[in-house]
């Protein structure tokens, strides 16, 4: 594979995009960049800059209570609850605090609360938080999930995202297509990369790549 490359957050060194050219797959598509976010989440330093910064886009939200962690962003969800609730957005819990979870899946694939968690989504405010949206797919999945638990989404965070809006639902992310203008995401059965005989370089998901 290639090197990494990065793109530095305008307003805070300690956010960096690092991303990889190339052919990868991912659960839902084919894309021509992989983004390397495993610093920005696991890393205190990093997690907490990209918490704040996400946090930032959502001081003006009245209400929520629960922050729904993707793909392994529980740590930078933390850090974007705390930052919320000393900047005075409030919850609605008994506590006056945010719950930070994430969600089980089934063997379908679907997303699912057990009994003991159903209560961080039945009848709350939850801002939904992932690390890449590209297909909208997660996304959607995850809207449902929440609706069908009788809670109500209220915001969708991101680092990147290439859409805008999910269900009606804005995305608000610190980097979008206007840093990375050429990423691309092509359907399995209709990738150019594919066609034109270009190995693949890594297979991809939430928690990293895994290559041939």
């Amino acid at each position: 594979m290639q090197a990494y490359r990065k793109i530095d957050y305008s307003r805070n060194k300690d956010v960096v995009l690092r991303y990889i050219p190339g052919h990868f797959v991912t659960p839902n598509s084919h894309v021509n960049y992989y983004m390397d976010l495993s610093d920005m989440k696991s890393r205190q330093r990093e997690a907490r800059a990209t918490g704040e910064e996400l946090a930032e886009m959502f001081l003006s939200t009245s209400i929520v209570d629960t922050i729904l962690c993707l793909n392994g962003m529980e740590v930078v969800g933390a850090y974007m609850a705390n930052k919320m609730t000393k900047a005075g957005v409030i919850s609605a819990n008994s506590h006056q605090t945010m719950y930070i979870t994430s969600p089980e899946y089934n063997t379908s694939g679907q997303m699912m609360f057990r009994e003991n968690n159903q209560h961080m989504i039945k009848g709350k405010k939850v801002l939904i938080l992932i690390d890449t949206a590209t297909t909208g797919a997660t996304l959607k999945s995850a809207v449902g999930s929440i609706r069908f638990y009788q809670g109500e989404p209220v915001g969708i965070a991101a680092i990147y995202s290439v859409g805008t809006e999910v269900d009606t639902i804005p995305i608000r992310a610190l980097y979008s297509s206007v840093d990375l203008s050429d990423y691309a995401s092509y359907r399995s059965d209709n990738c150019p990369l594919c066609k034109a005989g270009v190995p693949v370089d890594a297979f991809c998901n939430g928690f990293g790549y895994s290559t041939l």
